[in-house]
C-alpha cells in the first residue's frame, strides 16, 4: 500500500475541501466516497501506521495483535462493581482501524436498535429501513443478493470456509437444548444459533481498508498520512478551520475549507473535540483549556457490550491454537485455506431471558480454545470457552481528560454493572450456557467446568463471578451520541451531534463513527459504523439519502438501482 508521509517543502499549509481524522471503520468509507468526484480534495489522518504486517490479514492471527504497535492499549479506570479491577481495551491503531484487528462477525443488530434511535432519540433517517439500504449498499455477500443481503459491494461477507470440531459441536447441542436454528443473523430475526459470517475475502480479513481505501489510495485526490497524531480541531469565529497534528516529532497544521470529519471512534473522538475546547466546561476549565462549546454530553453516555467466559476442559478435542504451526500458516500463505481462516469466534447466536422482551438481551461466542485474562492469556490447556455477552445494556459510563496534553491517554470508566438491571441476565446466562454442555456433542466432549467452576452455584456465587470476570465486548459507542431537538429526545441524552452529524455549537465539524450511536445496537458493531458512514457520505456531499428498504416487503428480483 502506498501512503503519502512527506512533507511538503512548501511554506503554505495545504488546503483540503475535507479532513478525516481517524482511518478506521468510518473513515475509510469516507475517504472513498468522498473522493468519488475528482474535484474533490481529501485529506485521511491517522495515528498509527500502515496496515501491511503479515499477520493483520491472517484471521486467526488476530490475538497476535493486542497490545502490539496497531492497537491504542487502552485500560479502563478501577471499576468499582467489577471488584475494582482495570480492564483492557483494545482500539485499532493503524489503517483499517478496529476492524483490522476484530474478529470479524459480521453482525447489524435489531431492527428495535435503529426504531429506538428514531423514535426515542429523535434521529430521523436513522431508523431500520433507513439505514438498510447502506448496509446493502456496502456488502458482497458471498451467499448473493437478497432482500437483506447486498452483492457487489466494497465490503466482502462470507461464511466461514474452516469449522472448528468444537463450534460445530456448540451449535448442535444449543439446537438440541432449544436455541433454534438460525443461518443469518442479519436475517428477519436474530434469535437462534448457528455460525457467524465474517468479513474475509478468500480466507483473509477484509478491513474497511481492504475494502474501500486500498482500491482508490491511485486518486490524485486523496491524500493519506500515517503517524500522524491529531492534537487539536483548529476553530476559529466558531466554524473548523484545521488541524494541528504531530508526525514523527513535527507539528504539522492542514486546512480545510468544507467540513473537518471526526472519525477516531468512541475514545478518540470525545478525546479531541475536549483537547480543542468542545466538552463539559468546568472539565475543560480543570485542564486549564479553554471552552469553545459548553457540550455536556461530549465523553458522556459511554455504552459497551460486556461479557463473561463460561469455559470447559474438553482434553480429547484438538484446540484451534494447536493448529498454528507451520504447516497450517503455509496452507493459509498460499491456498488461504485452512485453521487460520478461523476467527475463532466461529459461531454463537442470540436469545432472550424473558419472552416479553423486544428483541434478544443475550449474545453467545463460541471459541474452540481457552480465553483467559482478557485474552492475553496463553493457551496452555484444551478449552471450549463460550461467551454469555449482554447485549441490552443500561449502563452507561463516560470518557474523562487525564491531561491536556494530547499525547496522554484518556480516562474510561465504562460504568459496568452500575444499572442494576445488567447483571440478572448474565446471571441467567450462565445458567443457560451450563445447561448446553449438558445435551448433545458437549455433553461428550466436556469433562470439567474450569469457569466459573464447579465450585460457583448459587446465584450469588455466579454474582460474585461476574464481577470478578466481566469484560470487554470491544463494542464502545455512545460518548458524541445524536439525538434531535423534540423534548423527548432531549429527555433521553444530551446529544453532541445532530441527526446529520453536525457538532452542535461548531459549523463545519461532523462526527462520523460509532461514538454518535445513541445505543449499542444488539451485536458487533463494525456494520453498524460502516453503514453509519455510508449514509454519512451522502449527507455530506449534499446528495439525496438512499430510499427506505423494508427488507420484509422487498422481492427478491428487484432492488434498487443503486445497489446494483
Amino acid at each position: 500500500m502506498v501512503v503519502a508521509y512527506a512533507r511538503s517543502v512548501v511554506l503554505e499549509v495545504p488546503v483540503y475541501d475535507y479532513v478525516i481524522i481517524g482511518a478506521g471503520s468510518a473513515g475509510c468509507v469516507l475517504a472513498a466516497r468522498l473522493t468519488e468526484n475528482p474535484s474533490t480534495r481529501v485529506l485521511l489522518l491517522e495515528a498509527g501506521p500502515p496496515d501491511d504486517a503479515d499477520e493483520i490479514h491472517i484471521p486467526a492471527a488476530l490475538n497476535m495483535m493486542f497490545q502490539s504497535t496497531y492497537d491504542w492499549n487502552f485500560q479502563t479506570v478501577p471499576q468499582e462493581r467489577a471488584d475494582g479491577r482495570t480492564i483492557y481495551w483494545p482500539r485499532g491503531r493503524l489503517l483499517g482501524g478496529s476492524s483490522s484487528i476484530n474478529a470479524m462477525i459480521y453482525i447489524r443488530g435489531a431492527r428495535h436498535d435503529y426504531d429506538t434511535w428514531r423514535d426515542e432519540y429523535g434521529c430521523a433517517g436513522w431508523g431500520y429501513n433507513d439505514l438498510m439500504p447502506y448496509f446493502l449498499r456496502a456488502e458482497d455477500n458471498s451467499r448473493g443478493a437478497s432482500p437483506y443481503h447486498g452483492a457487489g459491494g466494497p465490503l466482502s461477507v462470507s461464511d466461514l470456509s474452516y469449522r472448528s470440531a468444537l463450534t460445530r459441536a456448540f451449535v448442535a447441542s444449543a439446537q438440541e437444548w432449544g436455541l433454534p436454528a438460525n443461518a443469518d443473523f442479519n436475517g428477519a430475526s436474530q434469535d437462534g444459533s448457528g455460525f457467524y459470517q465474517v468479513t474475509q475475502r478468500n480466507g483473509a480479513r477484509c478491513s474497511t481498508a481492504d475494502a474501500y481505501l486500498r482500491p482508490v489510495l491511485g486518486r490524485p485526490n486523496l491524500t493519506v498520512v500515517t503517524d500522524a497524531l491529531v492534537t487539536q480541531i483548529v476553530v476559529e469565529g466558531g466554524r473548523a478551520r484545521g488541524v494541528r497534528y504531530l508526525q514523527r516529532g513535527t507539528e504539522e497544521l492542514a486546512r480545510s475549507d468544507g467540513e473537518i470529519i471526526l472519525s477516531a471512534g468512541a475514545v478518540g473522538s470525545p478525546h479531541l473535540l475536549m483537547l480543542s475546547g468542545v466538552g463539559p466546561a468546568d472539565h475543560l476549565r480543570e485542564h486549564g483549556i479553554a471552552v469553545r462549546v459548553d457540550s455536556p454530553g461530549v465523553g458522556a453516555n459511554l455504552s459497551d457490550h460486556p461479557f463473561v467466559t463460561v469455559m470447559w476442559h474438553t482434553p480429547r478435542t484438538r484446540g484451534l491454537w494447536e493448529e498454528a504451526g507451520a504447516k497450517n500458516l503455509m496452507r493459509w500463505r498460499y491456498r488461504h485455506s485452512g485453521p487460520m481462516t478461523s476467527n475463532v469466534a466461529e459461531a454463537g447466536g442470540f436469545s432472550r431471558t424473558r419472552p416479553s422482551l423486544p428483541a434478544p438481551d443475550l449474545q453467545w461466542h463460541a471459541l474452540a480454545t481457552p480465553y483467559q485474562a482478557q485474552g492475553l492469556g496463553d493457551p496452555g490447556v484444551r478449552a471450549f470457552s463460550l461467551f454469555v455477552t449482554l447485549v441490552d445494556v443500561g449502563s452507561r459510563g463516560q470518557i474523562w481528560l487525564r491531561s491536556a496534553d494530547p499525547r496522554h491517554k484518556p480516562a474510561i470508566d465504562p460504568a459496568y454493572l452500575s444499572d442494576p438491571t445488567d447483571i440478572e441476565p448474565m446471571v441467567e446466562g450462565v445458567r443457560i450456557a451450563r445447561e448446553f454442555t449438558g445435551v448433545g456433542p458437549l455433553s461428550k466432549l466436556c469433562e470439567g467446568e474450569l469457569s466459573p467452576g464447579p465450585q460457583v452455584r448459587s446465584d450469588a456465587e455466579v454474582r460474585s463471578f461476574i464481577r470478578r470476570d466481566i469484560g470487554t465486548l470491544f463494542h464502545p459507542v455512545g460518548t458524541c451520541a445524536m439525538g434531535g431537538n423534540s423534548k423527548l429526545a432531549a429527555s433521553k441524552l444530551t446529544s453532541v451531534v445532530d441527526p446529520d452529524l453536525r457538532v452542535r455549537g461548531v459549523e463545519g465539524l461532523r462526527v462520523v463513527d460509532a461514538s454518535v450511536m445513541p445505543t449499542v445496537p444488539r451485536g458487533n458493531t463494525n456494520a453498524p459504523t460502516i453503514a453509519i458512514a455510508e449514509r454519512a457520505a451522502d449527507i455530506i456531499i449534499g446528495r439525496a439519502p438512499l430510499a427506505p428498504i423494508d427488507p420484509v416487503l422487498a422481492s427478491d428480483s428487484i432492488l434498487p438501482a443503486e445497489m446494483t
